[in-house]
């Protein structure tokens, strides 16, 4: 398991070679779980056989092996006449802010403004947004530089339950898990991958790691994407 949320344009040839290299083992499930649009995920990754997509945080998920886009949620888009005005005003009056649509969420963008004012503007905007989405069925969550509004169930920690549901009906056992993210929004993943070390249905080793020495769910830490590739590229010649 693997998140995008440092990506910002397209991966490299040396991250894709690598990621080749450990799809290519049939005894590996790879997926990339990400809070970014399956537009984007299908145009960087779309070309590596047998690697399973899951984007905007478990809302739309392509299979390892599979070419065909699909949901598991259904939520009718009227919440956006609540919450778009709100996040308009939010980028009208933070200079270097700007706004996100996709296909299942809005997101506010800060990580270009002043840091001091932009996470001013965003505590207030979380505050704000908790008064006006009550009885909607999204909610509001915090990550590296962003403030998202997305559906009720669409999180990376459901997206690694999606994951684990691919292995055990395509693999007879599963003996190692390694999860590995940098964003806030990866720690109800890394809570998700702990309980499969206590679950009777899939013993297994279990690697959580964050990206960079900070407080985490996770109990191990790599510092930075270089590591995170000499590991990947470790286990692709295992």
């Amino acid at each position: 398991l693997m998140t995008t949320s440092s990506f910002s344009q397209q991966p490299s040839e040396m991250v894709l070679g690598v990621l080749v290299n450990i799809c290519s083992n049939p005894a590996n499930t790879v997926v990339i779980v990400s809070g970014r649009r399956s537009q984007d995920l299908q145009e960087w990754f779309g070309q590596v056989n047998n690697l399973g997509l899951i984007a905007e945080h478990g809302y739309k998920f392509r299979p390892p092996g599979g070419d065909k886009w699909e949901t598991h949620l259904n939520v009718e888009p009227s919440w956006h006449d609540v919450v778009l005005p709100v996040l308009e005003h939010y980028v009208e009056c933070t200079d270097g802010s700007y706004l996100e649509k996709k296909e299942s969420a809005l997101v506010w963008h800060y990580q270009d403004t002043d840091p001091d004012y932009g996470s001013w503007q965003a505590k207030e905007l979380l505050d704000q947004l908790e008064s006006v989405m009550a009885n909607q069925p999204v909610e509001a969550a915090k990550g590296n530089g962003i403030i998202e509004v997305k559906p009720q169930g669409a999180s990376k920690g459901a997206a690694a339950d999606i994951v684990f549901s691919w292995t055990r009906k395509a693999k007879d056992d599963v003996d190692f898990v390694f999860c590995v993210g940098d964003d806030r929004s990866d720690e109800e993943m890394f809570a998700a991958v702990e309980h499969v070390t206590f679950s009777p249905h899939m013993p297994a080793e279990v690697f959580a790691c964050t990206v960079g020495a900070k407080p985490s769910k996770a109990p191990f830490y790599l510092d930075d994407p270089n590591e995170v590739l000499d590991v990947l590229r470790n286990l692709s010649i295992l």
